[in-house]
């Protein structure tokens, strides 16, 4: 076989991304997202890719501090998903490391939503209620990275 019949092209990559779940009492932040093919809002944890040679942790901690400017603490591990999925159109693929962990700053925990900019578009973050999370109310993805919540 070719080398340019085994190169990989975006749309088969698969992407290692590490998320955190904060938590306030009864809530989780989350930020809101929406697939324009199906119309269709969801919630996810902030987080973002691992960069070659970046551990898991160090990639969550400089995706908060770049996406929302929030150092991070009490940072433990809870496990790691598969998550294959249809986002706007395009079939995904990532790996996800999901830590539990709190903000350092004590301003996040007393705002309703922040906004923030990511890839040059604005995205909101906020705090949602657990039991309608896990009630399926609001549409958590991966669908079932709550299932490690401790």
């Amino acid at each position: 076989m070719s080398k340019s019949n085994t190169k990989k092209t975006k749309k088969t990559k698969i992407r290692v991304t590490a998320l955190g779940l904060i938590l306030k009492e009864d809530l989780i932040f989350l930020s809101q997202g929406y697939d324009q093919v199906k119309h269709q809002t969801f919630y996810r944890a902030l987080g973002g890719g691992v960069k070659f040679g970046e551990s898991s942790i160090d990639a969550l901690q400089r995706e908060f501090k770049e996406e929302i400017n929030a150092e991070l603490t009490n940072i433990n591990y809870l496990g790691c998903l598969e998550n294959i999925f249809v986002y706007n159109g395009e079939k995904g693929h990532e790996i996800i490391q999901l830590y539990q962990c709190d903000f350092v700053d004590p301003k996040f925990y007393e705002i309703d939503e922040l906004t923030f900019e990511e890839k040059e578009r604005k995205k909101t973050a906020l705090w949602l209620n657990i039991e309608d999370c896990k009630m399926g109310k609001l549409l958590v993805l991966p669908e079932d990275f709550l299932t490690l919540l401790k």
